[in-house]
């Protein structure tokens, strides 16, 4: 049984076309938006609160932004990053749809909390 499972779990992977990664069959959507990071810029240096600063153009699809400190999902962000530990970080943003689906239009910055 497991001998059948592994081999329709290798299948299904041939069939994605796994690169790199990532499949292609489950990328996100380009619908045209673009997202730029204004503040901080990256390797930049912060205090621990500090405003994040972004514009999105939107295309077809997108309704909104989606932040990610250190790989995590900022839910309900209010612009304002506070108590940010001392060291290296990673901000992300990404083009959304009003259903939340991730689209293709993204900036990563890393910055530093001295």
């Amino acid at each position: 049984m497991l001998r059948l499972f592994m081999l329709g779990l290798i299948a299904m992977i041939a069939l994605l076309g796994v690169q790199r990664g990532i499949s292609p069959a489950l990328a996100a959507e380009d619908d045209g938006s673009k997202i730029t990071i204004t503040a901080p810029k990256d390797g930049d240096t912060v205090g621990d609160t500090f405003e994040l600063k972004y514009e999105l153009v939107k295309g077809a699809k997108a309704a909104h932004a989606h932040v990610y400190l250190d790989g995590k999902y900022q839910k309900g962000f209010d612009g304002m990053f506070r108590d940010v530990p001392q060291g290296k970080h990673e901000i992300k943003v990404t083009a959304a749809t009003a259903k939340h689906d991730v689209l293709a239009a993204s900036q990563t910055i890393t910055f530093e909390v001295k």
